[in-house]
């Protein structure tokens, strides 16, 4: 086979990627996405020189733990077409997308080539935001409904457009990119460290930990740095009370949709009371600060491990009285039982990852099938739900909750208060003419971070890629045949992430 095998966090020469002509990238990838098992964590392109953009495609398999990488490259001035891979594997869809957007590179049978996200450098800038080519369905029975991008909560912007009959909805399609800081392109841009973390804190503003991990690895890897076992800990920690804080958030939020008023409330206070313990620890409530490159800034001590410990209890105990009532009561579960459904079929096929993925039946957790950090020492078991509805999803938050304060109060009952902080500097440059990848596994599934290196070990290319560009399309599936009415608490039982898709 014409891949290299990888693990994650881990740092290749560049020139080690096999480099194929297309047509057996094509025949080995579409080969290899038919195992169940394994699924596309990226797939992109940058351009390598002047004249040539080089196409680069990561494989997570799940079982091996192994991450498979191969590459192709296309002359810039070579305008034939590509055979997508897409009619084949449909999950690909959305990265030749971004693909075809990005460097005009058209994919042929693709069924739906429509501008993903409006990039800044764009290669057709005649492509307009205002103009997007939303799908039409022609019959005097049928009617649009248009959905922001500017709504009435402090969501961020992104347009839903319904083709309904009566309240039925038939089809939902979602446009984005309304939003862009060009996160990508400042990575290059800033020569600082400090200066690069920050722009990995700001990918996402509910996802701080996973993202500024997922980034930190990397560099890591790239200058060869070992980080303490307490950094590993105080890492998984943070990254595990992000998890509790969002899902008691996305509960709460659930809560406020369906009119349950007592669990919106409670539950939106215990959040609170998660998030003010990251500003004990960092000064910052989203834990902005804390995570940084060899080093672990905030580290704890058995005032702050018996605080922490205390918070859990407070939360714990109040938590788990009012999800018993949520899950019991028969006005909560009317609205979320068999609403909303995405069946593991059709989230193989569009390749949904993380929570929305378990909750259908798919055992797809980066914590467990390419660990990190601490999650290398937990036996960690992902938990599963077969229904895939929104009531699925809601449960394996509350169920995930319980599981992650446990893990927490595990770790800290592991983490040595008088151990030295101490790792190795980092090397004088990165690793030239690298490749490198980092997954991390965020409250919302799967993140992924890559780049590649100069000759100098600058950085040439930086890649994001969160949970939310898989999961947009589970979204648009889910409200199929449910009324229009139910479409806030399916997007709720997402939360998918706007500024995470446009980057």
């Amino acid at each position: 086979m014409n891949f290299i095998s990888i693990e994650n966090n881990n740092t290749i020469p560049l020139q080690q990627i096999p480099l194929v002509h297309y047509d057996i990238f094509y025949q080995e990838v579409s080969k290899l996405l038919e195992n169940p098992n394994c699924h596309c964590v990226a797939y992109y392109a940058f351009p390598e020189n002047k004249e040539i953009v080089r196409f680069i495609c990561c494989i997570a398999d799940d079982v091996t733990h192994k991450i498979l990488v191969t590459s192709f490259a296309k002359n810039l001035d070579d305008k034939s077409s590509l055979k997508s891979l897409t009619p084949a594997v449909t999950s690909m869809q959305i990265f030749e997308r971004e693909i075809y957007e990005k460097y005009g590179v058209e994919f042929l049978n693709h069924p739906w080539l429509k501008p993903l996200r409006y990039p800044f450098d764009r290669y057709n800038k005649d492509s307009q935001i205002a103009n997007y080519p939303f799908f039409k369905m022609n019959s005097h029975e049928l009617h649009e409904v248009g959905v922001g991008p500017i709504h009435a909560g402090i969501i961020e912007p992104g347009h839903f457009r319904f083709i309904c009959n009566g309240e039925k909805v038939l089809h939902l399609e979602i446009e984005l990119g309304f939003q862009h800081r060009g996160i990508e392109q400042m990575m290059l841009q800033q020569d600082k460290l400090l200066q690069q973390t920050m722009l990995a804190e700001s990918i996402a503003g509910d996802t701080v930990i996973s993202h500024s991990t997922a980034f930190v690895q990397l560099m890591e890897a790239l200058n060869g740095v070992e980080i303490s076992e307490n950094t590993k800990l105080s890492r998984t920690i943070a990254a595990e009370m992000e998890r509790i804080a969002i899902h008691t958030s996305d509960l709460s939020a659930l809560c406020t949709d369906v009119a349950f008023q007592l669990g919106s409330a409670v539950l939106q206070g215990l959040r609170t009371i998660i998030i003010n313990t990251f500003l004990i620890w960092c000064g910052n409530r989203f834990g902005r600060k804390l995570i940084r490159c060899r080093k672990e800034p905030y580290p704890l001590n058995q005032e702050l491990i018996a605080k922490i410990n205390n918070n859990l209890d407070l939360f714990e105990k109040r938590y788990v009285e009012v999800a018993n009532k949520m899950f019991d009561m028969p006005s909560v579960l009317a609205r979320f039982e068999r609403v909303g459904i995405v069946t593991e079929q059709q989230s193989r096929m569009i390749g949904v990852v993380g929570m929305a993925a378990r909750s259908a039946g798919i055992n797809r957790d980066i914590r467990s099938s390419h660990g990190y950090a601490w999650y290398r020492n937990i036996d960690h078991l992902p938990i599963l739900l077969e229904s895939g509805d929104v009531k699925a999803r809601a449960k394996l938050r509350d169920l995930e909750i319980c599981q992650s304060l446990n893990y927490i109060r595990q770790m800290l009952a592991k983490y040595e208060t008088n151990a030295s902080q101490t790792t190795n500097s980092f090397a004088s440059k990165s690793a030239s003419d690298s490749f490198v990848i980092s997954l991390t596994e965020g409250w919302r599934g799967e993140i992924c971070h890559c780049a590649v290196t100069n000759a100098d070990g600058s950085l040439k290319n930086y890649k994001v890629k969160d949970a939310s560009m898989h999961n947009w399309m589970a979204l648009a599936l889910a409200v199929r045949n449910n009324d229009i009415s139910d479409f806030p608490v399916c997007n709720k039982s997402f939360n998918l992430s706007y500024c995470g898709n446009d980057l």
